[in-house]
């Protein structure tokens, strides 16, 4: 069979891949359309087998809210610059919508689901993915989060999405206070809610830290119980959110503006894209240079 220009250009907006992919595929397949899409489909996923060793470290984070149900995800790439393409921000869409409804209780369980009515898994999605854009990405994490009809959640993106936090506050329904503290989340990263929340063995071996350091700063034993219990109270605010100074008015504290708007502070998840993974050092030139050579 005859493959024609607007055979190829048909395949080409089906699959996203390249005009001469495309024709190969659908001369090696007689012309028929769907066998080539499972053509181009298996010569996606070679190539997103042999990415499998690059280092994914950018990305973006995203929140996604559907009533009572939230989303917060991170999914990597390669490059910063991939993370700006809207190709890119349409697969975070596409895997927002599908955890938020299918409720995975892992990124294994995720990757193994179907993904729409064809029989294509969240894993093929993303291969398919790999082949069309040419970089490895990976859904890293996700965070699913549930709430009432009285409370409220808090969605911000800092710098289109390089820092991700989704707040919940109880007993209110105002998303621009949750929101506010989302952002002041965003900016100062606290490690938790309140200090109810630290273990008891954090405090004691922080505690202890800073007896020493009293001590070894020659102060008299009958006043280090006192200076430990102030600098205690410096520890407490440096790392548990209600007890830091909020960044849109530090003259009070976000325990207390929370507190004004008659609501309490659940929880918070906060992503920053890359935190804890090893990150690719190449510059522009031998980036070049590696192309080049291929």
């Amino acid at each position: 069979m005859a493959v024609t220009a607007q055979m190829v250009k048909e395949l080409r907006e089906k699959t996203g891949a390249g005009m001469m992919d495309c024709k190969k595929a659908l001369t090696e397949t007689n012309g028929d359309m769907e066998k080539a899409i499972d053509f181009l489909r298996e010569k996606g996923m070679a190539k997103a087998a042999k990415k499998a060793d690059r280092i994914a470290a950018e990305g973006l984070s995203h929140v996604e809210v559907q009533g009572n149900q939230a989303v917060i995800l991170e999914v990597n790439s390669e490059t910063d610059f991939v993370a700006k393409n809207d190709s890119f921000k349409e697969i975070i869409s596409t895997l927002s919508a599908h955890i938020l409804q299918e409720k995975p209780a892992s990124v294994e369980e995720a990757m193994g689901q179907k993904l729409n009515g064809d029989g294509e898994t969240v894993e093929d999605y993303i291969k398919a993915a790999i082949a069309k854009i040419g970089e490895k990405l990976s859904l890293r994490r996700f965070t699913l989060v549930e709430k009432t009809d009285n409370d409220a959640f808090g969605a911000y993106l800092h710098m289109g999405g390089r820092i991700g936090v989704l707040t919940l506050l109880e007993n209110t329904t105002d998303e621009q206070v949750a929101k506010d503290v989302a952002m002041h989340v965003a900016a100062v990263n606290p490690r938790y809610v309140s200090r109810d929340q630290v273990s008891a063995e954090e405090a004691a071996r922080e505690k202890e830290v800073l007896k020493q350091q009293a001590l070894n700063e020659g102060k008299p034993e009958n006043i280090v119980e006192k200076m430990v219990e102030g600098r205690m109270g410096k520890f407490f605010e440096d790392i548990c959110l209600v007890d830091q100074s909020f960044v849109k008015d530090p003259d009070q504290k976000v325990g207390k503006f929370v507190a004004s708007k008659g609501a309490t502070v659940k929880n918070f998840i906060r992503y920053e894209v890359g935190e804890g993974m090893e990150k690719r050092e190449e510059n522009f030139a031998e980036e070049v240079m590696s192309q080049v050579k291929k």
